[in-house]
């Protein structure tokens, strides 16, 4: 039986990643600030889906905490089986305005975003190259593609690092697939203030959708995930369009977003 560690996997997106895998009969290993929240969410699961749940109470920000999280990760033993897939899934959405001299957003979403991610995904390379299978999943974002803010930067280097991880494990037996989320309908925009009503409808997807249609394409052994036929429009539409109409559109979400906080 494969068990799966994810981040974040409490709300939003990674709690739809739990309950898609405990479905299929997947272990899980559930990380997430709130210990409450952790244990009434692997409470759930174990009552409905009859599977095995650890949890990790860490902040991810903590460097102590991300180490504790990545021994856990390259852990094998009858007291820590083997985790056979990652999702780095934690995340949030950085307010800081760039020119801010206040670097303290900043520097927790470096940390959460980037070397908590970094950390992790090696720690499970190391671990899954050896046993030559398994497979991690990171979340992007679209945003990426566009240029707002700190969170569209930190979102680009997951992109970029998590394809060239794919590249780097090729022929291992470790699949690495990059998800880069739309927007998605959870509780990720209201803790950041942002109401979303600018955002037309019909772009929205839920974090059930969203996850399933990963899943299919970890299956097929993509490197790359962007769910729905909209959202590859608009991303292979943002790979070729000059730079100057990237910035013309980033501006434009970004007036709206400052709106709705």
């Amino acid at each position: 039986m494969h068990r799966a560690l994810i981040t974040g996997g409490t709300s939003g997106i990674g709690a739809a990643f739990a309950t898609a895998f405990a479905r299929r009969g997947v272990d899980l290993v559930l990380v997430a600030r709130d210990e409450n929240r952790l244990q009434e969410s692997a409470a759930a699961l174990r009552r409905e889906y009859g599977i095995d749940v650890e949890t990790i109470a860490a902040d991810l920000s903590d460097r102590d905490h991300q180490q504790r999280v990545a021994d856990r990760l390259e852990a094998a033993d009858a007291e820590h089986p083997a985790i056979d897939v990652l999702v780095n899934n934690a995340g949030f959405s950085v307010r800081t305005e760039l020119t801010s001299a206040d670097m303290t957003e900043h520097d927790r979403g470096y940390e959460v975003m980037m070397r908590s991610v970094i950390l992790l995904s090696a720690a499970a390379a190391r671990a899954m190259t050896a046993r030559h299978q398994g497979w991690i999943i990171n979340v992007g974002s679209v945003s990426a593609f566009v240029t707002q803010n700190n969170y569209s930067a930190i979102k680009s280097w997951v992109n970029s690092y998590t394809e060239a991880l794919h590249v780097q494990l090729e022929g291992t037996g470790v699949q690495v697939t990059l998800l880069a989320p739309g927007w998605v309908r959870t509780e990720f925009h209201s803790r950041a203030g942002i109401k979303g009503s600018s955002i037309p409808g019909f772009l929205w997807l839920t974090p059930e959708r969203l996850v399933e249609e990963c899943l299919r394409d970890v299956a097929r052994g993509r490197p790359v995930s962007i769910p729905s036929k909209r959202f590859q429009v608009l991303v292979a539409l943002a790979r070729v369009a000059p730079r100057a109409a990237i910035h013309r559109v980033s501006s434009v979400l970004s007036s709206r977003r400052s709106r709705e906080r």
